[in-house]
C-alpha cells in the first residue's frame, strides 16, 4: 500500500437517511431546490417532520455539552417539542 492514498472518515456511520438530511436543515441548511431535488428521486417518508427534531437533538445536546449554555433553550425546546409529539 506505500504510496497509494488513503482517505479516514471519523465521522463515518450507517443510519437512517433522514439522519443526514435533518443535519442539513439544522444550521440554516441548504436552497430549496435541493430539497425539491431529493424529494422527487426519493421523498421523504411521512413523520419525518418530528423525526428531524429528535435526530437533531443529538447535535444540539453534543453542542450544549461542547461550547456551553447557549445552546441549552434551543435544547430544551427540541425536548419539549419531541416529548409532545409522542404523548
Amino acid at each position: 500500500m506505500q504510496g497509494q492514498a488513503i482517505i479516514y472518515d471519523p465521522a463515518c456511520y450507517y443510519g437512517d437517511r433522514e439522519a443526514d438530511i435533518a443535519m442539513t436543515e439544522l444550521f440554516g441548511g441548504f436552497g430549496a431546490d435541493f430539497y425539491a431535488g431529493y424529494n422527487k428521486v426519493w421523498p421523504l417518508d411521512s413523520g419525518y417532520k418530528a423525526r428531524k427534531t429528535l435526530y437533531n437533538l443529538y447535535h444540539i445536546l453534543n453542542h450544549l455539552n461542547l461550547f456551553g449554555s447557549g445552546y441549552l433553550h434551543q435544547a430544551e425546546g427540541m425536548m419539549r417539542c419531541v416529548i409532545s409529539e409522542h404523548t
